[in-house]
């Protein structure tokens, strides 16, 4: 039985199923373990996370009278807090949570390109734009590396072709950005963060010009990694306290090296230096609280992690879009803005492009696109039946038709069901593989 407790409930013996709060924000390289070791447990007590999944089978309990909350619990209020959400209105925050102040916000944003797409008429795109951008920032940071400045007009190139991408479909490239390797990561994940900067200034109804550089800010926000050794960057396994002060220097790096830059966007260097600041101040580099962080900050902190977590990363393997979104609803409270939350989760989708789910008939799909309709209601193909085992052809249906009798059950878990072709399915990759390089069909099969 899983229960929900405090930190400071923390026995040794007791059997820690899952940290509540990011898995970057802790000193372990796994979340599933028993408490042995006085050591990892005042490690724990020194960090940001708050409450922790204990598994009572495994381990010690906490005292009867003591106070916990059982899993059915949480996902109520989760799914309540992801239900709110959906009906919140986003038009107040730009005024409510930023000193970096914005003035004259249009109804809407002016998009440069055209009309949208479906997912698949726009994949085949974003990929080669996916596969442009990481040669791109590979070379950007092997300049930083080498001491030169940022090429300002280089990097704002890139966010248009992302952002027309975004304006066409924002569900292909900030997909296919997730799916990436370890070599590639730092790079694929400046474009992911880059994309749904761009779809959640849409959503916040920014105009074109903060728009553009929202983009350029989470095309930048990591800049500072350049600097990070490379064994502590990608090390596989449990970083020491040492090496996490190391990872924690990347915001100043980065926004330093980005001064050195003429004309550098004052935003960018904002959302750099401050992307990992959370609202009740736990956050680094300068613990900053509340409003003493901007709005294009707050933008930056939610979508770096939204796509570290659902990326596989040497140590850990990515979560699922759907569930990605559940577990960041929990920590809303102090890591993320609410509002900025609420209106990523409308940029995104209750289940996002890629997410895998259970329909009521019992059949499983991967939603492939977002309908116009509702948040709830995406549009999925579904490929298997639970109640014959057995796979079934792939058939594309949208819930949020009127005729439709279907509706989503809950979420799955793509690690439980292992389908190799999980991400063929949602992006319909494979019919045109051959239009791509080695190291991006490398990264997509990964």
């Amino acid at each position: 039985m899983l229960k929900r407790i405090h930190v400071d409930q923390l026995v040794l013996g007791m059997h820690i199923k899952e940290f509540c709060g990011s898995w970057m924000e802790h000193p372990f390289w796994r979340s599933s373990f028993v408490l042995h070791d006085l050591k990892d447990l005042n490690a724990i007590l020194a960090s940001s996370i708050k409450a922790v999944w204990i598994d009572v089978d495994l381990g010690h309990d906490v005292p009867p009278d003591a106070p916990s909350v059982s899993e059915a619990e949480v996902s109520d209020q989760v799914d309540a807090d992801l239900a709110q959400a959906i009906a919140a209105p986003v038009a107040a925050i730009a005024s409510t949570t930023a000193p970096v102040r914005l003035t004259d916000l249009p109804s809407a944003i002016v998009v440069r390109d055209t009309s949208a797409v479906s997912v698949a008429q726009e994949v085949e795109r974003a990929a080669l734009i996916c596969q442009a951008s990481k040669a791109a920032l590979v070379s950007m940071f092997e300049e930083v590396r080498m001491g030169n400045a940022v090429d300002a007009g280089g990097a704002q190139e890139l966010v248009e072709e992302i952002s027309d991408s975004v304006a066409r479909n924002p569900g292909a490239i900030i997909s296919l950005a997730r799916l990436k390797t370890a070599d590639d990561y730092t790079y694929m994940h400046s474009v992911a963060v880059c994309a749904m900067m761009v779809a959640l200034a849409r959503q916040l109804a920014l105009d074109d010009a903060h728009t553009r550089s929202s983009g350029l800010a989470g095309l930048l926000h990591d800049i500072g990694k350049v600097a990070m050794p490379i064994a502590v960057l990608n090390k596989p396994g449990k970083l020491t306290e040492s090496e996490f002060a190391i990872i924690r220097t990347h915001p100043t790096e980065g926004f330093n090296t980005l001064q050195a830059t003429a004309n550098m966007d004052p935003i960018a260097l904002d959302v750099v230096l401050h992307h990992h600041e959370k609202v009740d101040g736990s956050g680094y580099p300068r613990k900053l609280h509340g409003k003493q962080i901007s709005l294009f900050s707050k933008m930056g902190a939610v979508c770096d992690v939204y796509d570290a977590i659902t990326s596989n990363r040497p140590y850990k393997s990515g979560w699922d879009p759907a569930e990605s979104l559940r577990k960041m609803a929990e920590w809303t409270n102090g890591h993320f803005d609410p509002l900025v939350f609420q209106a990523f989760v409308k940029s995104m989708g209750i289940y996002p492009v890629g997410s895998l789910v259970r329909l009521t008939s019992g059949r499983i799909g991967v939603v492939t696109e977002q309908s116009t309709r509702s948040l709830t209601t995406p549009i999925v193909k579904v490929f298997y039946s639970t109640k014959s085992n057995m796979r079934l052809s792939p058939t594309v249906i949208d819930l949020s038709r009127p005729e439709s009798l279907e509706k989503i059950h809950g979420r799955e878990d793509p690690a439980k069901w292992n389908f190799p072709d999980l991400n063929e399915l949602w992006s319909g990759l494979s019919q045109f593989n051959a239009s791509f390089n080695t190291s991006f069909n490398t990264s997509f099969n990964s």
